[in-house]
């Protein structure tokens, strides 16, 4: 593959047509390798994706649960995502910030988002995922800059926002080494579609009409020294079998070039919002769909984490964490000032509607009923391990050594700062029953002690 990533139309068109002519033992084939972490080449997610036979679906989800549990274990991340401004110079048709809409835009002050943040961290989050419309006037890369300093530098008494990624429009090499100067964690930028025409239909007018640019502009993140990317499309904008192949195929460049993919791919499918009519869409995904997609990315790329956001309900939620989600939002809104408008009782406007309204504590409480670890783990980024570094230690199976022992230790810090009894009980159980499966004698040592000295009030240990 040349320089330039390169999302060739006809070339996946004719992968999905030949596909559905793959022969059974070639389907197996491709299982018995995902079995084994090694992931698939395009022929084989093609394959996997037209097929309709039981047989095929059942082993296709049961690799999937197979390899969530080997290499994240029980553990899921928390996040939020903290929307600075609505401001949007393009007019996109699936989205409420389009800027054909007529409503009282804003963006927050550095006071308001010092509030937002005190109640998100109030929550118990430690990982932000910062989001703002594209409006240079509004919005200028200066502003979203002194966002992050913002967020970074307040700390409160149970401790601070460990962890700020950047959901942001494509921009230029100089504005991403702010970012990156800025200290973010992971740049996140969703394709919405990679099937060209329909981009160029729903994109109607603004910057953000140019393909092209759009899908270069990790690699001028990476240029600019961001190495930890999330990429994703809008499922329901274009047909869902051609997205994953156009993900796949631009992971690829970014491995080629760059030496490391997607460090996560996010799943968000199209939901309703204030402007939006879901019925001008024809390739809105249902659930068995959205399972199947969600399970083949998975065996597709064991090694790259997976998010979903509250766009989904909670039954659907439930069940994709079984298929490959390792990251979960909670607690979330999807406006701007909107966490201070929920305490406050006021009116919200949404990007999107969120469709899993539990709160935080909930969502947590929920997680460990259900055998998880609810981790709020930042390690990787505080300790340079990002970009290859990281993929690395993931492909060599040493990231166990740490991401257990890390979200052990911050589930006991959300214990004491944030629980009750009942949940601190609760989060001891769960911490003695994962605490063997360290398999380092010596960290696992360290984490007794850690979590030890945490109950008598130290706090941010990591591995």
């Amino acid at each position: 593959m040349s320089q330039e990533v390169c999302i060739d139309k006809d070339y996946i068109d004719s992968l999905l047509q030949e596909a559905r002519s793959t022969p059974q033992s070639n389907i197996d084939a491709a299982l018995d390798k995902a079995e084994r972490f090694e992931g698939l080449n395009h022929q084989e997610i093609a394959a996997l994706l037209v097929t309709e036979n039981p047989d095929h679906l059942k082993r296709i989800f049961s690799i999937a649960f197979n390899i969530k549990k080997h290499i994240y274990g029980n553990r899921i991340v928390l996040f939020a995502p903290l929307y600075l401004s609505d401001y949007c110079v393009n007019r996109c048709t699936y989205c409420a910030f389009n800027t054909s809409r007529d409503y009282p835009r804003h963006s927050l002050t550095q006071e308001q988002v010092r509030e937002e943040v005190r109640i998100l961290e109030a929550m118990g989050h430690k990982r932000l995922a910062l989001e703002a419309g594209e409006d240079n006037t509004q919005c200028p890369i200066e502003y979203v800059v002194e966002c992050i300093h913002t967020v970074y530098d307040l700390k409160f008494e149970n401790g601070s926002i460990r962890r700020v990624n950047v959901n942001i429009a494509a921009t230029t090499v100089e504005h991403y080494r702010k970012l990156f100067e800025a200290g973010i964690g992971t740049y996140i930028l969703f394709q919405e579609t990679y099937h060209q025409p329909t981009y160029e239909a729903v994109h109607i007018a603004g910057p953000k009409r140019d393909f092209a640019y759009h899908l270069t502009a990790f690699d001028r993140a990476h240029e600019a020294g961001i190495d930890d990317v999330g990429g994703g499309v809008l499922f329901g904008l274009a047909d869902p079998l051609f997205e994953v192949l156009g993900l796949m195929i631009h992971n690829e460049h970014l491995e080629e070039r760059f030496g490391v993919g997607f460090h996560t791919i996010s799943v968000p499918r199209l939901v309703s919002s204030k402007g939006v009519d879901l019925g001008q869409f024809p390739h809105l995904v249902d659930d068995a769909t959205f399972e199947k997609i969600v399970a083949i990315i998975r065996i597709a790329v064991p090694f790259t984490g997976m998010i979903l956001s509250t766009r989904e309900n909670h039954a659907m939620r439930k069940q994709l964490l079984q298929l490959g989600i390792s990251q979960i939002s909670a607690g979330s809104t999807t406006d701007v000032g909107g966490y201070a408008k929920r305490v406050q009782n006021e009116t919200l406007n949404p990007q999107f509607y969120v469709n899993d309204g539990r709160n935080a504590l909930e969502t947590i409480r929920e997680l460990m009923d259900d055998g998880y670890i609810p981790s709020f783990c930042t390690a990787c980024y505080r300790s340079g391990r990002t970009g290859d570094r990281f993929m690395s230690l993931a492909k060599s199976g040493k990231i166990r050594n740490v991401c257990l022992p890390n979200a052990l230790m911050t589930l006991a810090e959300y214990a004491e700062d944030y629980g009750d009894s009942a949940f601190k009980q609760k989060a001891a159980a769960a911490i003695e029953r994962e605490i063997s499966d360290i398999a380092h004698e010596r960290i696992q040592n360290i984490t007794v002690q850690n979590i030890e000295k945490i109950r008598h009030g130290a706090r941010d240990f990591y591995i």
